[in-house]
């Protein structure tokens, strides 16, 4: 059959980190949930899409069960069609969801994902003892099929390490008390997004389109912004030193950070500077800082005696340098008239 899997992942400008420490996102909670539809949805739809437009439509298989909350069977019993084994997908058109899993109790699943092998030879007992390990404190993992090698445990969720809807990490906690130490720097982190995310010194009084924000709550401000960064890339460091591999950031990620930081014009802080502190080394950004510098040091001795008019010729070039790192224009043109505009509004002012 033709069964594939493919991993979906959002556009740059969706990110995680590029929304939060780029634009100033507030970190997702239960009222302002916007991570689902750009990090999973979308993606997800597009390549759809994709599929049903190549091969005419799709049938996508997922993994939900009744017995996994009465919301949940709710929500399956909605959808389903009384002796079909496909339903229709709610959004998507000439796409089909079949649950193969629907009817299954969850001991039946660790049933058999314990008693028969992987059909792509994983060890399934690796894939067991993550969620042992991760099961809450208030659970306790049953043994209940034929012998003792076979057990269920799977109460535990598993989603994304930053997500700040939910009240505490569970998952995660368990897993560092069972011997995962090293997720502590991850843990430690996610708890501060969220405690610190309705801080009003961390927020703008206006939302990014310049309108007054409720409870004077905008986006997260240039300076916690630069904050995040620095601590961001201080836990992954951090992880580093336990497995080079780990990487919490992408290189263009950084680079789109910056490009947005500018695009607000937060020239203040720099990328590049936060990431050179922590780790000592230049990003792909970097080719031509020493360029730069000379360039910025060759304006300001030019404009010395106009240093507002300096400074705004310098910023106009960053925001064309932004463009070039991200490889569009798009935009280029309304971004500096913008900027040209409030210069004059506070010229005007003064």
């Amino acid at each position: 059959m033709p069964i594939f899997v493919r991993k979906t992942t959002p556009r740059l400008e969706d990110s995680f980190w590029v929304n939060v420490i780029g634009k100033g996102y507030p970190v997702p909670n239960t009222a302002f949930r916007w991570c689902t539809e750009k990090l999973k949805i979308k993606p997800t739809a597009r390549f759809i899409t994709e599929q049903v437009d190549e091969c005419g439509e799709a049938i996508i298989l997922i993994g939900t069960r009744k017995s996994e909350s009465a919301t949940r069977a709710r929500s399956i019993k909605k959808h389903e069609i009384h002796g079909k084994r496909l339903t229709k997908h709610t959004l998507l058109a000439n796409t089909y969801v079949y649950a193969p899993i629907k009817e299954l109790l969850l001991e039946e699943v660790w049933y058999i994902i314990n008693a028969i092998p992987s059909p792509w030879g994983f060890d399934n007992r690796i894939l067991f003892n993550i969620y042992l390990d991760a099961s809450a404190d208030d659970y306790e993992c049953p043994s209940v099929v034929t012998d003792k090698s076979h057990g269920s445990c799977g109460q535990s969720r598993f989603g994304c390490w930053t997500c700040t809807v939910i009240k505490d990490d569970k998952s995660m906690r368990s897993l560092i008390k069972n011997g995962r130490e090293w997720m502590q720097p991850l843990y430690d982190f996610r708890l501060k997004l969220d405690q610190e995310r309705n801080v009003i010194e961390n927020r703008f009084p206006l939302r990014r389109d310049g309108k007054k924000a409720v409870n004077d709550m905008g986006p997260y401000t240039f300076m916690y912004r630069a904050q995040m960064l620095e601590g961001l890339l201080n836990v992954q460091y951090e992880l580093q030193q336990h497995n080079p591999k780990i990487k919490l950031i992408t290189d263009q990620e950084l680079i789109a950070i910056q490009v947005n930081w500018y695009r607000d014009f937060n020239f203040g802080h720099q990328v590049s500077e936060i990431y050179n502190k922590i780790y000592n080394s230049t990003l792909a950004m970097e080719d031509g800082k020493i360029k730069n510098k000379l360039e910025a040091d060759l304006m300001r001795e030019i404009c010395k005696e106009n240093i507002e008019e300096g400074e705004l010729i310098e910023q106009l070039l960053m925001l064309q340098k932004s463009k070039s790192l991200m490889q569009r224009r798009r935009g280029l043109k309304t971004e500096i008239e913008s900027r040209l505009e409030e210069f004059v509004n506070t010229k005007k002012k003064s």
